[in-house]
């Protein structure tokens, strides 16, 4: 069941995005994009391959530096632009990565260590980079292995997983670092029919629960039936924003009809 949109539009954004810039060489991939999320807003961005999807999710927890703008993270400013020949000093540097405990993120490929099991993997995080004592960390491991379904195969090797509950490993990883918001690129792509329908109803629950989530994703009826709002980029903008039913069934732009026909 979808959230409440009108109450969380009124409310203060708990991610945003203003001006945000990116080029790699002379391609600018990203032309000034602005966008705001509420907390516990669930938030599907959709449009054709090559328009910025990805590298805008990736720029706002600065796995890709952005030329200009900046990110706000519960009304404070946390990365700004910078020239391509920028150099972060220390204190951005570590200011990044409070960034990233913050704003988790889960990928297209799973980027799990293969030479941990599933528990370990899981446990990275808390351990690493939140310094969390054993078995303080292994408890949130196994609560959120538990959640996505998965606890039976934390003494497992990522390699002998399906590739629906490495994806779903993943998601517990992002979790378990307790962020508040997380970005989902394309997380079913690389996975077939049965692994994605597991991989969307760990997302689902997730909604329902009040994570806020964008989510980058290239199916459709997700994104009618889950999200709160749909944005629709093209060519490195935004070219409409606005619940599902106004994406999905008034179309408002010629973009937006091709891209649904073509899908």
């Amino acid at each position: 069941m979808k959230h409440e949109s009108a109450a969380k539009a009124e409310a203060a954004p708990i991610l945003e995005a203003q001006g945000i810039r990116k080029s790699f060489g002379p391609k600018d991939v990203l032309k000034g994009i602005d966008l705001a999320v509420a907390k516990a807003e669930v938030l599907a961005i959709i449009g054709p391959n090559g328009c910025g999807k990805s590298t805008f999710l990736r720029c706002l927890n600065l796995l890709e530096q952005y030329q200009s703008g900046r990110v706000l993270l519960k009304g404070q400013a946390v990365s700004e632009g910078h020239p391509d020949d920028w150099h972060p000093r220390r204190a951005e540097r570590a200011q990044a990565q409070v960034l990233r405990r913050q704003v988790g993120m889960i990928f297209q490929r799973f980027n799990l260590f293969p030479h941990l099991t599933v528990l370990q993997n899981v446990m990275c995080g808390p351990r690493q980079v939140l310094k969390l004592p054993h078995g303080e960390a292994r408890a949130i491991a196994e609560n959120v292995l538990r959640k996505v379904g998965l606890w039976e195969k934390h003494p497992c090797d990522p390699a002998t997983l399906s590739g629906g509950q490495q994806q779903r490993a993943a998601i517990a990883r992002a979790l378990a670092m307790n962020p508040d918001v997380l970005l989902c690129d394309e997380a079913t792509s690389a996975l077939d029919p049965v692994m994605t329908k597991e991989v969307l109803k760990v997302i689902r629950e997730l909604a329902a629960e009040g994570m806020t989530m964008l989510v980058v994703t290239h199916d459709m009826d997700f994104a009618r039936d889950t999200a709160d709002r749909a944005v629709f980029m093209e060519d490195g903008v935004i070219a409409a924003q606005g619940t599902p039913e106004q994406i999905f069934d008034q179309r408002p732009t010629p973009g937006i009809r091709k891209f649904l026909e073509k899908g």
